[in-house]
């Protein structure tokens, strides 16, 4: 009869679990951070005012920022408690700090500006959780 698996080797493959969501995650903005920024860089130059291109542009290396961040966060997972929060959290602050920064840029429409600052809210949560939970394992 086999042996039910130890406590330590769930834990670790929970971690593990946790790794490969995060780094997928971070792949996955590093890869549409890449393509948007191409697309603003090629399509939207002569399509856009300065003012807007500098704003996609913002969402674009905000995107990219976080995207690099998630990468990191998987490789330190195991010190965290509860990782995929912070997934939740960069995943909603980029959909709607960048989101809203790309929309606002393309359509001219101000009013996605409002929306910017809970984007930019959720990011800061994600970096707080990360500070304070690496803080808490001394």
């Amino acid at each position: 009869m086999l042996d039910p698996p130890s406590q330590q080797s769930l834990g670790q493959s929970l971690v593990n679990e946790a790794r490969t969501k995060l780094a997928a995650l971070g792949a996955a903005f590093g890869v549409s951070g890449v393509v948007l920024g191409a697309f603003g860089a090629h399509a939207l130059r002569a399509r856009l005012t300065p003012e807007m291109l500098e704003i996609y542009r913002t969402g674009v290396l905000y995107q990219l920022f976080h995207a690099v961040a998630l990468l990191a966060v998987a490789g330190i997972c195991d010190r965290l408690r509860r990782p995929g929060l912070v997934a939740v959290l960069f995943g909603a602050g980029v959909a709607i700090f960048s989101g809203s920064l790309y929309v606002l840029a393309i359509t001219g429409a101000r009013m996605w500006g409002a929306i910017t600052p809970v984007g930019g809210l959720a990011l800061i949560a994600g970096w707080t959780w990360i500070l304070f939970g690496l803080m808490s394992r001394r």
